[in-house]
């Protein structure tokens, strides 16, 4: 009888002082074994250069082992680094470079982008790091192609995600990609969290508080959730908002940091993930309830978002047959 394949292992870095919420969310999302899911969850230890470190809030945190167990991480997280204008220490950026060698994937959380950046493995390709220190990461590193209005990059086993709360929209992206969008969804509901966000940093700005009684877009985002295999038009979101048509545009992007066609594309192929992970229907019925109006539309929609075709996706989530 064979032998069952091995958790995939997540290590996260710690190094002080320690930023406790992105540290927290690393072992909120993937050290903590979730039964509700009836699954083997990930492999879980925590590494660092020093066996205790001190966090910022007066208190301090033992460490699992030394910068050895990223001989063997399938997953690297970096949370924030302390000092951006700081080398970090060399055995570290080393480790970095073997682990990234030998295939695992690596992640920062806000400011760990730095140490990514000091190791070297992020010349030539894309990055991104929290809004307030975009400009000093170009200055520092011009051979990085910034990204400087996005919540996360994929550049390739190598993620970079903005501030804090952005280090929980690309785990929930990383889950994602390990387990499917309906696992993802399960780990989203219990953080209270949504899925995934559309938009980038620009989006945390105050909303202005609307002119006259309405749905918030909150709720518009709920309601069209459930008529995502119906035609949608900004007028009916609109209607359903009690807005003008230039106000929901207007309080849309405000609210979801993108326009309602874009938000709209994405949710489909969201729904459609779901219908392949854990339905037998066809392609061309998958594409009918998750709101496209030709199969092709659908095709290059979901290749577009999800970076693959929807058999490939199917072979590698498809709860059913496997």
């Amino acid at each position: 009888m064979p032998h069952p394949a091995p958790a995939h292992r997540v290590v996260t870095i710690a190094y002080e002082p320690l930023w406790p919420l992105e540290f927290g969310i690393a072992g909120e999302i993937f050290g903590w074994n979730r039964p509700e899911l009836e699954m083997d969850w990930y492999d879980y230890q925590v590494a660092g250069p020093k066996r205790s470190v001190r966090s910022v809030g007066g208190y301090s945190i033992r460490i699992d082992a030394g910068l050895e167990a990223l001989e063997t991480a399938d997953t690297i997280i970096i949370p924030g680094w302390n000092d951006k204008n700081k080398r970090p220490p060399e055995p570290l950026l080393e480790a970095l470079r073997k682990a990234h060698a030998r295939g695992a994937r690596l992640v920062s959380y806000c400011t760990g982008c730095f140490v990514l950046a000091h190791s070297g493995l992020l010349n030539g390709g894309r990055a991104t790091t929290h809004w307030r220190y975009i400009s000093l990461l170009q200055q520092q590193f011009p051979e990085i192609e910034i990204v400087d209005d996005v919540l996360y990059v994929d550049n390739g086993g190598i993620i970079t995600s903005a501030g804090s709360s952005a280090a929980m929209d690309a785990s929930l992206y990383i889950v994602r990609q390990d387990h499917g969008a309906n696992v993802a969804n399960t780990v989203a509901r219990s953080l209270v969290t949504p899925p995934h966000r559309d938009g980038g940093q620009s989006q945390y700005i105050e909303a202005p508080i609307q002119e006259r009684p309405g749905k918030t877009i909150a709720s518009v985002l709920d309601w069209a959730r459930e008529q995502l295999d119906r035609p949608l038009t900004i007028s009916s979101m609109a209607s359903h908002a009690g807005m003008s048509e230039r106000t929901f545009l207007r309080r849309f992007r405000e609210g979801a940091g993108t326009t309602p066609l874009k938000w709209l594309r994405r949710e489909r192929i969201f729904r459609a993930m779901n219908l392949l992970e854990t339905t037998t229907l066809d392609t061309a019925d998958i594409a009918t309830q998750s709101g496209f109006a030709s199969l092709e539309t659908f095709r290059t929609a979901f290749r577009d978002i999800a970076g693959t075709s929807p058999n490939a996706y199917r072979r590698r989530f498809d709860a059913v047959t496997s």
